[in-house]
């Protein structure tokens, strides 16, 4: 069993301890605090030391709790922080701030006192009176790029950050703390020294000292921390880390990860989910389809990379494999997202476009596990078998939508199938012809269900002159008939029918969303007052320059089209019973 220390302490006992010196490791977050989180910790801490704004209610020996701080003493006799460090270099900056604003004009020997507590917290010292080496810093962060580095020094020595000069996140909370301080001075100029004392004696964490980075890591996935967690991500980066440190790799590890890390951000939207995270799930389902495992359950990324059984266990069966792995994949998911023509045909890349409207994300593990098994040496894959692929899985995703809402199974056999190089049957789970039909012609394909939008990219690039589309630019769902006129129809269902819809340039969509169609063809053309750009959307063109206007019998003739067109693919591709 492991053994751990944990003992609560003041800042003073902590922080102030002669051999406490403190590391961020570069697989942690940068430092990311903003002024909320550092409004919040001030006022929580002044609220404390003054009680109802009174320096006399205050009771010396109550205690506020600031949070725990997972960390382990590496081979440098460094704590270092695996949970914690967002609320550590936020009090280093805090602390620094009153040092400075202590200046060098003291009249009272508590002043002197506190003055040097604090500077036990910040630099290492050799005993009390001895000048003090500010560059030689209690805390180091190895995560911080050069230029967040040398801002932090130069806070730290200098004590201030000229807002010209430094606009980092450190400056920015250092010049908020320097605020909050003059402000307390100006209110408060009898006990000023109160507060900082306070904090160095009154206010306290929880260190939490494990033996050792894998324990400390384990510790860390069971708290709850206020400050900013790490993500599944962040905790395989420190696996990887620990074991290409141990081999002498610790740079050639950190460069690599920086180009992995590069190309998830280029790869998905940000702020939607971790983009470290997505790939590692990517690459998750492809071992486990290597394994030949049909299990429609979903584990956690921490669970499936870091278990035990090194038999399935991707880190620890071999770990320079999966991280080459993990890179190849990241870089190949980094040319669909930028549309590398070099890499793809023209219609390689009209299928992937279609599939980043399907309704959900099962298509990126699939094709995800056929890349990695049919890859050549150079990455690239045979083009007429990735294209059937890529159609077959397009067509069964959309009908299974329709059909069988919910059910992944088939998903699940069909990623196993590749991973052991057969091709994708769906044998035993082709659609019913008439079933399928009907359902199609009597769906509700209303905008806000995302199954309608794939069906209309699907049919875009069913016209053979349509050119590719950009995944930068932002396409709306498109009625031909407009709303206003909707109460017109005979049938108000045709509004939503998919002969009614297409897909339609974000701002065209809205310069054109409820005229009629003589007037919205002038903007699928880019005839108005002033010279726009025309729709790229062909079959629209197609339709402003043959038609004078559309009508509730070409919804139900152009309805008929697309799930006529369907039908026929699906059987094309051997999807129907």
């Amino acid at each position: 069993m492991s053994k751990l220390k944990a003992d609560q302490k003041t800042i003073e006992n902590f922080m102030g301890e002669r051999k406490n010196f403190f590391l961020i490791p570069d697989y942690q977050r940068p430092y990311a605090w903003e002024d909320d989180e550092c409004s919040t910790l001030w006022n929580d801490i002044f609220t404390f030391c003054f009680p109802d704004g009174d320096s006399r209610s205050f009771d010396e020996n109550d205690e506020y709790f600031l949070g725990s701080l997972v960390v382990f003493r590496n081979e440098n006799n460094r704590l270092e922080v695996i949970d914690g460090q967002q609320r550590l270099v936020t009090l280093t900056l805090l602390l620094r701030a009153f040092y400075q604003a202590y200046g060098d004009n003291m009249t009272d020997e508590d002043s002197h006192d506190a003055k040097r507590d604090i500077a036990k917290c910040l630099w290492k010292t050799q005993s009390i009176g001895h000048q003090l080496d500010m560059s030689d810093l209690k805390i180091y962060s190895e995560v911080a790029n050069e230029k967040d580095n040398n801002e932090f020094l130069h806070i730290m020595i200098e004590g201030e950050a000229d807002k010209n000069q430094y606009k980092g996140r450190y400056a920015e909370n250092y010049r908020l703390f320097q605020r909050k301080i003059k402000e307390f001075q100006e209110n408060f100029p009898k006990y000023f020294h109160l507060m900082p004392e306070r904090i160095l004696a009154n206010c306290s964490m929880l260190p939490i000292e494990a033996e050792g980075q894998d324990t400390a890591l384990r510790i860390f996935a069971t708290l709850n921390d206020r400050g900013k967690p790490l993500s599944d991500s962040d905790i395989l980066k420190a696996k990887l880390y620990k074991v290409y440190s141990d081999n002498q790799q610790k740079d050639f590890f950190i460069s690599r990860w920086r180009t992995f890390e590069s190309s998830c951000k280029t790869i998905f939207v940000p702020g939607r989910s971790n983009p470290l995270d997505d790939m590692f799930t990517r690459y998750m389902f492809y071992a486990k389809a290597s394994q030949g495992s049909i299990d429609t359950s979903v584990e956690g990324l921490r669970d499936f990379y870091t278990r035990d059984d090194k038999k399935y266990s991707p880190l620890k069966r071999d770990y320079t494999k999966t991280f080459d792995n993990l890179l190849i994949l990241a870089d190949f998911w980094r040319d669909v997202t930028l549309q590398e023509r070099e890499r793809f045909s023209e219609k390689i890349l009209k299928s992937l476009y279609v599939l980043h409207y399907m309704p959900n994300n099962f298509w990126t593990f699939l094709v995800s596990v056929y890349f990695m098994t049919n890859k050549n040496k150079n990455g690239m894959l045979e083009e007429k078998n990735f294209y059937d692929f890529l159609q077959k899985i397009t067509g069964f995703m959309l009908a299974s939508k329709i059909m069988r809402p919910g059910n992944t199974t088939p998903f699940f056999h069909a990623m196993a199938d590749t991973a052991c190089g057969r091709k994708i049957t769906f044998r035993g789970y082709e659609f019913d012809l008439v079933e399928l039909e009907s359902r199609l012609m009597n769906f509700d394909f209303n905008d806000s269900r995302k199954i309608t939008r794939g069906f209309i990219a699907w049919y875009v690039f069913q016209d053979k002159e349509q050119e590719l589309l950009s995944l930068e630019t932002k396409y709306d769902t498109e009625h031909i008939f407009p709303r206003k006129r909707k109460d017109e129809l005979r049938n108000e269902k045709n509004f939503d029918a998919l002969g009614n819809k297409s897909l339609l340039e974000k701002n065209i969509n809205i310069r054109a969303s409820d005229y009629r169609f003589t007037d919205k063809a002038n903007y699928y053309l880019g005839r108005t007052f002033t010279k726009k750009q025309p729709t790229k959307v062909h079959e629209l063109q197609e339709l402003a320059r043959t038609k004078n206007d559309f009508t509730e019998q070409d919804i139900v003739q152009r309805n008929k089209k697309i799930i006529g067109s369907f039908i026929k693919f699906m059987g094309y591709y051997d999807m129907l019973k």
